[in-house]
């Protein structure tokens, strides 16, 4: 008496040899058709508009808040500062600033989320398309400020808001003060005895 698992197994099996057949089939089908290979060193490769690469540093935007170090799952950023004293022209005492004496991130151990990026609140921080810097050491993934502020060059502008989407934060508040802010058009009063 034969298992009826069994007789189910050769009749989807088919015809002995035919996934043989279907596998040359596709290697026959990828053979003829066109390859779409770049060649990558002699070719340079076409990037989507938002490619995330390295992460670029704007140095007169970081206030050394160290928010980006903090949030960083990573720890892979390092920052150094200093206080300095700014005099201000009519204050009582003169005022403390902090002031950016390191900036490094370690390339080989950031997974590049993005958090920091998205939790500046300055816009110190930005994704650059950059994506050619392989190092022979490790230990020259450590990129400090300057390159860090080299890689702004690349990064593209900001893209444009949608015009069927909600207009920005910024754009309503500037909107709504500048309608409570605008005086009341003066009354017309009209004379006794006038014609109305």
């Amino acid at each position: 008496m034969s298992d009826p698992g069994e007789r189910g197994a050769t009749s989807e099996r088919g015809l002995p040899g035919a996934g043989l057949v279907k596998g040359l089939a596709v290697t026959l089908k990828t053979m003829t058709s066109r390859s779409t290979t770049q060649q990558y060193p002699d070719v340079a490769p076409d990037l989507p508009p938002r490619s995330r690469g390295v992460i670029a540093l704007s140095e007169e935007n970081c206030t050394v808040c160290m928010l980006c170090a903090r949030e960083c799952p990573d720890w892979c950023i390092y920052i150094d500062s200093h206080k300095e004293e700014v005099a201000v022209p009519g204050a009582a005492r003169p005022r403390q600033r902090n002031v950016l004496d390191r900036f490094d991130i370690d390339f080989s151990l950031c997974m590049y989320c993005g958090i920091c990026i998205e939790v500046c609140p300055f816009d110190a921080l930005y994704w650059s398309p950059e994506f050619e810097y392989a190092e022979y050491d490790i230990k020259d993934l450590l990129h400090d400020k300057d390159h860090l502020g080299q890689w702004m060059a690349t990064v593209p502008p900001p893209q444009a808001h949608d015009p069927n989407g909600e207009p920005a934060k910024e754009e309503t508040s500037a909107a709504r003060k500048a309608a409570t802010a605008r005086p009341a058009p003066p009354a017309v009063r009209s004379e006794p005895g006038a014609a109305s």
